[in-house]
């Protein structure tokens, strides 16, 4: 997501996130005219953008590389569109274009909304499928489980979902989207209450990550993925940049701890680019930020210290295996 025109702000009010997305789900049964196929679409992501973080994660624990290709946007963008800065010559060496806003309008050229991340291309006609985040990162698990790598996890066991779904919803609204609403609060009101809920649910996560390594029990779940991204932008941006100062996540030593067990499992620290994540924030967002100022620390190498969740027992991957290094 991360485009500013995925939210608007009134002033004394707070931040609204534009939440309509393009709906269309690829399936095992193309309930929407979209069949899951190896090598036809194209999953656009920038790993500056905790939603599009996601969707690199959860690809990358099912394995599904060889099934799904991914192309990549730079870390910022202008009022049009994220581009494919980091390629050569600056284009999409598959989809052949230089913003993800021409798979937009190739499929709908009067698309009124913000040009989101993550989003998948069709390959053939080159217009935007869907950019439903939350939903992408579901039918991974549930609809594109004939090109899951042997020993996938379940990310989204059946038996859990009813309590997930609950799990998730707070998150995202408390933390994942908490973390806006106080950067973009539009009076002090709005910013105290956002921040006021956004710590209060950082305690509740500090409360039930005491006795569990994961959200959901013993094994890594959507729940996490969802979590770690924006416990990763934390210190290096939401802390000073939105305001979300009552404490660091270094000083919260659960939430720290867990952050770092999920960092240094396969799948989870290797997507993430504190470079690209800064250069996003304190670049793109020139009103909170008119300077362009990118921030050098924190340190990152924090990352790396020991975490001892593995005292609380448990397996990252369940019954299955980690992802092999690329």
């Amino acid at each position: 997501m991360s485009n500013l025109s995925t939210g608007y702000v009134e002033p004394g009010k707070e931040f609204n996130r534009d939440t309509n997305y393009i709906e269309d789900r690829i399936t095992r049964d193309a309930q929407d005219g979209w069949l899951v196929e190896a090598g036809r679409y194209r999953l656009v992501v920038a790993k500056a953008c905790p939603w599009a973080n996601r969707a690199i994660i959860v690809h990358r624990l099912l394995g599904l590389e060889d099934a799904l290709s991914i192309g990549y946007c730079g870390p910022t963008h202008d009022s049009r569109s994220w581009t494919f800065s980091l390629d050569p010559g600056g284009l999409d060496p598959v989809l052949g274009i230089e913003r993800l806003q021409q798979a937009y309008l190739t499929r709908f050229p009067d698309y009124p909304r913000g040009i989101t991340v993550p989003a998948i291309v069709d390959v053939p006609t080159g217009g935007i499928v869907t950019n439903n985040y939350p939903q992408i990162t579901l039918d991974f698990s549930t609809e594109w489980v004939d090109f899951h790598r042997p020993g996938a996890p379940d990310l989204y066991p059946e038996d859990l979902r009813p309590e997930m779904d609950e799990v998730m919803e707070l998150i995202f609204q408390d933390v994942n989207n908490g973390v806006y609403r106080c950067g973009f609060a539009g009076s002090q009101e709005t910013y105290e209450s956002a921040y006021d809920r956004l710590f209060g649910r950082l305690d509740w996560l500090e409360e039930r990550l005491a006795g569990q390594r994961f959200l959901m029990g013993d094994t890594i779940t959507e729940a996490d993925v969802r979590l770690f991204t924006t416990l990763a932008r934390f210190d290096a941006v939401y802390h000073g940049h939105f305001k979300c100062n009552r404490n660091k996540l270094a000083e919260m030593p659960v939430l720290w701890a867990y952050a770092r067990d999920l960092f240094q499992t396969p799948g989870f620290g290797e997507t993430i680019d504190f470079d690209q994540i800064k250069k996003h924030y304190y670049i793109v967002h020139a009103d909170i930020n008119p300077t362009g100022i990118v921030p050098k620390g924190p340190d990152v190498r924090v990352w790396a210290e020991p975490h001892g969740r593995e005292k609380l027992g448990g397996n990252p991957f369940g019954a299955g295996t980690a992802p092999t290094p690329r």
